[in-house]
């Protein structure tokens, strides 16, 4: 049976993926520059990590709060193994756990968790929808941590305007996100754009070569090559138009 555009799209952008250390932008600097913006967690905090993907922040997160127990969630299986590898590999594996879950039906207590992050994944939901969700799943006083795609200009080229707001039309600027954290119920402590290195070194670097090996490998497959090219245009994107958009990091504390 022949494949769908849309089955196509999905087993090319796994494909990708696989392997890859992070699954958006990211560096351990900026988790812990995030990190840095929680002054009162307690000294061995429970923490729940949302959209964990291959585990990278997740070991960053055990090695910056050495004390910490850590609950990391995604839908992707084969991310979780990954992680566990890295976590191992680590010296941290007896305080992770990895589990295959929904961010949507996340399957623990009420008030279980002092600090609930999630680097690149609450678009999945909707910022406003996961804010929401999440807010019983914290400790009175508990605090969340995001990233989240932002413009950072007003007038970004007409291109890659169209291409955002076909891969993710909710897309706003820094104040529209903070709004939806503080209209959550939610009190702001601080935020910050992830800087350039953050999406090239552990995110497009070694997508882009994975990119250009698939090229070799897909030979042939021109409905998958065609799907290939999109994850090269979204690099090359950034590479030109940068200065147009990027992650914003918020960190904020459940409001009494």
């Amino acid at each position: 049976m022949e494949e769908s555009e849309n089955d196509v799209s999905r087993r090319i952008m796994f494909t990708v993926h696989k392997g890859l250390p992070r699954e958006g932008p990211g560096n351990r600097e900026s988790t812990a520059r995030a990190l840095g913006l929680i002054d009162d967690l307690p000294a061995a905090p429970d923490v729940l990590d949302i959209g964990c993907g291959p585990g990278m922040q997740t070991v960053d997160l055990a090695a910056l709060l050495p004390s910490a127990r850590i609950q990391a969630v995604d839908a992707h299986a084969p991310f979780l193994a990954d992680g566990a590898r890295r976590a191992e590999a680590a010296g941290c594996a007896d305080r992770i756990e990895f589990n295959v879950g929904d961010m949507r039906a996340l399957e623990f207590a009420p008030k279980t968790f002092d600090l609930v992050w999630c680097e690149g994944a609450a678009y999945i939901m909707g910022i406003a929808e996961a804010l929401m969700a999440w807010r019983p799943l914290l400790k009175t006083g508990g605090c969340l941590a995001f990233t989240e795609a932002v413009w950072l200009t007003e007038d970004p080229p007409q291109t890659l305007f169209e291409w955002w707001q076909a891969e993710y039309p909710a897309m706003g600027d820094a104040q529209a996100t903070l709004d939806k954290v503080t209209n959550a119920g939610y009190e702001l402590l601080g935020h910050f754009v992830l800087p350039e290195v953050a999406w090239w070194d552990d995110y497009y670097k070694p997508m882009e070569a994975r990119i250009a090996a698939l090229r070799v490998e897909l030979e042939g497959d021109e409905p998958g090559l065609a799907a290939l090219e999109e994850h090269q245009r979204e690099i090359d994107y950034y590479r030109r138009w940068s200065r147009h958009y990027g992650y914003l990091f918020v960190v904020a504390r459940l409001s009494s």
